[in-house]
């Protein structure tokens, strides 16, 4: 349906890719990027379900630097994406539409089955 030139197509692959690194990388932080005391919440309604979380250290200065590094990266990516001039080539009203296909653009076109 829109004919997205290599550039952008690389660089929207590049987004996912360094988002879903980021996303990643984040599984195995602490939960507080500062030092915090854990804590426990009292009992839920009509549950014996209590939430809590356990003291964290916060982030080492390499952690730091690395969310800072990933957040910059998105960031550049991102701004990249949308302001290609690509964008600038599409009717009115066809730049959401047109952005929600570039997203999906580096997924492999399903196929069908002969029956």
């Amino acid at each position: 349906m829109y004919d997205f030139p290599q550039d952008l197509r690389d660089t929207q692959l590049a987004l996912h890719q360094t988002r879903a690194a980021y996303e990643q990388y984040a599984r195995a932080l602490p939960w507080s990027a500062e030092p915090m005391a854990g804590w426990e919440s009292d009992k839920q309604l009509h549950s014996g379900y209590r939430s809590a979380k356990p003291d964290s250290p916060g982030y080492t200065e390499e952690q730091h630097r690395e969310v800072a590094r990933f957040r910059a990266e998105l960031l550049r990516l991102s701004t990249v994406v949308a302001t290609h001039p690509f964008w600038a080539t599409l009717e009115r009203g066809e730049t959401v539409a047109g952005r929600m296909a570039l997203q999906h653009s580096h997924e492999a076109p399903a196929t069908v089955e002969a029956g």
